[in-house]
């Protein structure tokens, strides 16, 4: 029993850990990447032409979340090819200020 428990805390710290984790963006720099985002992304009742679709309001989204996305476009295992030519030409540091910009907003209803 005490090794299952030792093993339940090691988890729950390796959480923590992770979890607390933030990214080390330059808001600053992340507000000026973002023009081009802002182009679809900060349009309200914007829609995507094909296929049909609303584009995804990101500002006050989760910061994990956009430099997950992101990292997803790069890798290919989100495959929008807006997306994907956008995300290529970025940096990690590009991503984690990107990231740390969006998330300090306020979210667009």
């Amino acid at each position: 029993m005490t090794r299952l428990h030792w093993l339940g805390l090691a988890a729950v710290s390796a959480f923590l850990v992770v979890g607390a984790a933030q990214a080390t963006g330059n808001k600053a720099n992340g507000r000026t990447l973002v023009y081009t985002c802002a182009g679809c992304h900060g349009v309200p009742g914007y829609s995507n032409a094909y296929p049909d679709y609303p584009v995804p309001k990101i500002a006050g989204q989760n910061e994990q979340y956009i430099i997950n996305a992101l990292h997803e476009y790069q890798s290919g295992d989100r495959t929008y090819p807006t997306m994907v030519a956008q995300a290529q030409s970025l940096s990690e540091q590009n991503i984690e200020d990107i990231a740390a910009y969006l998330s300090s907003l306020k979210p667009i209803k």
